[in-house]
């Protein structure tokens, strides 16, 4: 190239070489302006694109809650289980936040559902721990050695629930020494058999003498015999006699007449014995009755009326 004058000195062109604002973006080949060429805090929010800052550009942990516009978390930006117990404040999680059914027992603590808690009616029969299925008509009585420590138990009437008499109706020959038990000739005294005599509730039965009662409880057994003798004999002993195992029977109640024989005829005499009887199992507590003189006698029966006769009148629980 040809040159008027003098050729120029070949120089690097510096900065000062350069007029401002004549570098434009066509005159920068890609790639050339490196992190090196940028001045510190010459990057603003206006030279970058949108959507240009990805998750590769931003260092650990960098990001505060400063820098997050309120409302702009949502759950897809949120990791699954990323939300601990640390990260939740104290009582902010009230009953909507809860998922219906989700409250288990295993989330409850003991003795944290308190009277205050339980809806009125809304205990029902299935809530409630009792030892014993429900029968119609039974009240719901404390049982402490029983599971819950509640029972359903049938309700007493507030009154005699048993009350039931036999009589004798033969007429058996005492002789001296011998003891003789009442084994026969024995009925219910029932209104049928006679006007204005009856009972409650449900009979003892018999066989053979052996009196078994209707239900467990206390009952009051009283045996009254009548009997005569026709000669010097001095008494009649009568006695009551229970088994509590369905097999020996002992003596709890015995009662004397005195019989003062004057001569001629019949001499009559009466006895009169009691006891209460706790009958804890109706297949082995069960009672009998006999008789006993010191001479010859006749031990009184009667089909219309009582002469020789058995009372039992159950006057409450065992």
């Amino acid at each position: 190239m040809g040159f008027i004058g003098k050729q120029p000195a070949k120089a690097a062109i510096t900065s000062t070489d350069i007029t401002d604002g004549v570098v434009t973006a066509a005159k920068l080949a890609s790639d050339s302006v490196t992190t090196a060429k940028i001045a510190d805090n010459g990057v603003t929010t206006a030279k970058i694109n949108a959507d240009a800052v990805t998750d590769a550009k931003i260092a650990d942990d960098v990001v505060g809650t400063e820098h997050l516009t309120a409302g702009e978390v949502d759950t897809t930006a949120l990791g699954a289980d990323a939300v601990t117990a640390a990260k939740i404040a104290d009582d902010a999680i009230n009953s909507e936040h809860y998922t219906d059914g989700s409250i288990d027992t295993a989330h409850i603590a003991d003795s944290n559902v308190t009277q205050a808690k339980i809806a009125d009616q809304a205990i029902n029969e299935a809530k409630m721990q009792i030892s014993n299925a429900p029968t119609n008509g039974y009240f719901l009585s404390a049982q402490s050695g029983n599971t819950g420590g509640l029972t359903w138990a049938e309700a007493g009437g507030g009154g005699i629930e048993v009350a039931n008499q036999w009589r004798y109706i033969g007429g058996a020959s005492l002789s001296a020494g011998t003891e003789v038990f009442v084994t026969s000739d024995i009925e219910e005294v029932t209104v049928t058999d006679t006007a204005g005599q009856g009972k409650i509730g449900t009979s003892m039965s018999e066989s053979s003498g052996v009196f078994t009662f209707p239900s467990t409880g206390i009952y009051l057994v009283s045996f009254n015999s009548n009997q005569y003798v026709s000669g010097s004999t001095r008494y009649v002993l009568s006695r009551i006699q229970v088994t509590i195992n369905n097999s020996g029977f002992a003596t709890i109640a015995e009662g004397y007449s005195g019989i003062n024989y004057g001569g001629g005829g019949a001499w009559y005499g009466s006895n009169s014995v009691q006891s209460l009887i706790d009958v804890t199992n109706t297949s082995n507590v069960k009672v009998k009755f006999s008789l006993m003189s010191a001479g010859d006698a006749t031990l009184q029966g009667g089909s219309s009326e009582n002469r020789t006769y058995f009372t039992f009148i159950r006057l409450g629980d065992t």
